[in-house]
C-alpha cells in the first residue's frame, strides 16, 4: 500500500506560480498512474491533471489547461503540479492521488479510480 504526503500548498496572488510535490512510499511508484484532484469550500472534488504510469501521458481539466503541469520523476518516487497564472478559483484543497494497475500509458480522470489519496495541501490564490 502506498502512502502519499503532498507539499508546496500557500498563499499566492493572482498571476503567481506555485509547484505542489508529492511523494510516494511504501509501494512501487512506477506501477501507479498519479493524478492531482483539488476540493474547494462546498465544493466536490474534482479532476485537475493526471499522468500515465510512463510519464509521456498527461490530461487536464479543461479550468487548467495550459497554466497547470504535471509531471513525474519515478526514481525519486515523487509527482509535481507546476501551477502558473493563478486564479482566485484555483483556491482549494490540492490532494495527490495514486491509481493501481492502470495501462502504462494510459490515464484517468474519475476519482473513483484512484485508490490512495494523500491528506491534501491548501492552495489560496488571492485576487
Amino acid at each position: 500500500q502506498v502512502q502519499l504526503v503532498e507539499s508546496g500548498g500557500g498563499l499566492a496572488q493572482a498571476g503567481a506560480s506555485l509547484r505542489l510535490s508529492c511523494v510516494a512510499s511504501g509501494g512501487f511508484f512506477s506501477n501507479y498512474a498519479m493524478g492531482w484532484f483539488r476540493q474547494a469550500p462546498g465544493k466536490e472534488r474534482e479532476f485537475v491533471a493526471g499522468c500515465s504510469r510512463s510519464g509521456d501521458r498527461r490530461q487536464y481539466a479543461n479550468s487548467v489547461q495550459g497554466r497547470f503541469t504535471i509531471f513525474r520523476d519515478n526514481a525519486k518516487n515523487m509527482v509535481f503540479l507546476q501551477m502558473n497564472s493563478l486564479k482566485p478559483e484555483d483556491t482549494a484543497v490540492y490532494y495527490c492521488a495514486a491509481d493501481e494497475g492502470r495501462a502504462y500509458y494510459s490515464v484517468s480522470d474519475s476519482l473513483p479510480d484512484y485508490d490512495y489519496w494523500g491528506q491534501g495541501t491548501q492552495v489560496t490564490v488571492s485576487s
